[in-house]
């Protein structure tokens, strides 16, 4: 149980999928993680996103704190912290200096930009375009339905749908997307409720109109440059405030199955 707990894992991303799966991780005492960000990562739920440290220093979810460091060499201090830290290095030279036992790929870029079987003991990747075997160890199913989480260790995840998931009966309907190219602002903050054709902000003249009843779960920092049709917010039609600063099912799922894979390696 030492050797386990002494695992050091490196996470690509740090956005809402890779905050769930660094959460369940840190919950289950595995506190050495570090993980790599751009220099400017533009996440729409916010207030789960261990990016947001980027910007702001620090971010605490669900109890557990990231914070932002500079150098690799600083990445000791905030595990003895008991922190998580993010670094903003997007080519990932922090994988070559700290040679983690664990690599996980949580970008969701629906593509490969270069990670690879090599990097360390156990590859593992989230959602499409991977292939187990090749490219990773091991890849794990993102697409929500009967095989969300599922382990593959040989093959590809299922390709991109494009489809938002389902929730309350809508899809397409509760994601805001930029209406054009130009510069995002709104009045409203994450957990405003909302009404159907309110205006929650606008793209330089452009406004950006609810199209459907909820909660804004999720919206991008204000004064933020997006292309057309760029995901800017999300509408929860459930309405639960408490769902804006809470790791999501999905990501809870995924976190578990990380945990699965990383377990079926090392706890033998």
């Amino acid at each position: 149980m030492k050797t386990m707990k002494n695992l050091i894992i490196g996470i690509k991303g740090a956005g809402e999928m890779a905050t769930g799966t660094a959460c369940r991780l840190f919950q289950s005492n595995f506190k050495r993680i570090f993980m790599m960000e751009t220099d400017n990562p533009m996440a729409v739920r916010r207030q789960v996103s261990f990016c947001e440290a980027i910007h702001d220093d620090q971010i605490i979810v669900e109890g557990i704190t990231a914070r932002k460091i500079i150098h690799p060499d600083e990445i000791q201090a905030a595990w003895d912290s008991n922190t998580i830290p993010v670094i903003v290095d997007p080519d990932w030279e922090s994988i070559k200096a700290i040679q983690p036992h664990v690599v996980i790929d949580a970008i969701i870029a629906k593509k490969n930009l270069g990670t690879h079987l090599y990097e360390a003991p156990l590859v593992i990747s989230l959602g499409p375009g991977f292939e187990a075997g090749t490219d990773v160890h091991v890849a794990i199913e993102t697409n929500r339905g009967h095989n969300l989480g599922r382990l593959i260790l040989n093959g590809c995840p299922e390709a991109n749908t494009g489809i938002p998931g389902n929730t309350s009966g809508y899809t397409y309907e509760r994601v805001l997307r930029a209406p054009c190219p130009g510069i995002f602002n709104s009045d409203l903050d994450i957990g405003a409720m909302v009404k159907k054709g309110q205006k929650i902000g606008h793209v330089d003249n452009t406004p950006v109109i609810a199209p459907i009843d909820g909660v804004l779960r999720g919206q991008i920092r204000h004064n933020t440059r997006v292309n057309h049709k760029l995901k800017i917010g999300d509408i929860d039609p459930r309405g639960n405030i408490e769902y804006c600063t809470a790791v999501s099912e999905k990501a809870r799922a995924i976190g578990g199955s990380v945990l699965e894979a990383i377990l079926k390696q090392f706890n033998t």
